[in-house]
């Protein structure tokens, strides 16, 4: 018998641990797993920015929670995951967001800033799903996880897009997802990846001040930049059982830029 579609999406009694949460993309992310029901928590570096996070959470009915830590430091990635595990009894959902950029001509970046980029956004990625998994997920034979990527990960930069480091590692979080989806589809865990387009960010503020939002929404099919709801679906498609056949793919979320340029 089939399920109603509604309760496919529902996530009462789902847990979920959001990498980069206290802002932005994560935070729209997390908003989206809350309101679907998962009790949620985040993890950022700034004790500040979290606790504005959660309360902004808590106040739309979310149960929410933070620990803060250094993703890019590999024992904060341990800690934090343990007492994740420790808070919430186990974790369902685990979504890989936090990230980091650095804008430098290829001949010229900087190798610690390469090193930066790489610890954070391809490591990190790798050590918390790799922790969840092993402690959480494999044992109960269930598990979804959500890897952050980008559209930077799918193609080169065309001129004046500086930001080889950040497109390397999106590249890598891309096969990163296939290849941890092909081998833990078997103990029953989902592994799947969104591909922004632009959307406003601390991150992108600079290129959005340089750029301007008309011409970006320019480039884009829809005409359009994302916005704070653009994420959810995809987000919540992948978290809960409605995507429980889908692993190891990519879902560029945006505007149908990536469907123009090669």
């Amino acid at each position: 018998m089939s399920t109603p579609v509604m309760k496919l999406f529902d996530l009462a009694g789902r847990t979920a641990l959001v990498t980069g949460g206290s802002r932005g993309l994560g935070l729209q992310v997390a908003e989206a797993l809350g309101e679907a029901g998962a009790r949620v928590l985040l993890t950022a570096r700034k004790a500040a920015e979290l606790t504005a996070a959660v309360e902004h959470l808590r106040g739309r009915g979310i149960e929410a929670s933070w620990i803060d830590g250094d993703a890019s430091k590999p024992e904060d990635v341990t800690r934090v995951s343990a007492e994740a595990l420790r808070r919430l009894g186990q974790i369902d959902i685990l979504v890989n967001n936090a990230g980091a950029a650095w804008g430098a001509p290829a001949e010229e970046h900087p190798l610690d800033a390469w090193d930066k980029v790489m610890n954070l956004n391809l490591r990190s990625v790798f050590l918390f799903s790799q922790y969840v998994a092993r402690h959480s997920m494999i044992p109960r034979r269930d598990g979804r996880i959500v890897m952050m990527a980008s559209i930077a990960g799918l193609r080169g930069n065309p001129s004046g897009h500086e930001t080889v480091a950040y497109n390397a590692s999106k590249g890598g979080v891309v096969n990163l997802t296939r290849t941890l989806a092909g081998e833990w589809g078997e103990h029953g865990i989902t592994v799947n990846a969104i591909a922004p387009g632009f959307f406003p960010s601390k991150m992108t503020r600079g290129t959005l001040d340089r750029l301007g939002e008309a011409r970006l929404a320019e480039r884009a099919p829809l005409r359009r930049i994302g916005d704070d709801d653009d994420l959810k679906g995809a987000a919540l498609l992948f978290a809960s059982r409605a995507g429980k056949h889908i692993t190891g793919q990519v879902l560029a979320v945006d505007g149908g830029v990536s469907c123009i340029l090669t």
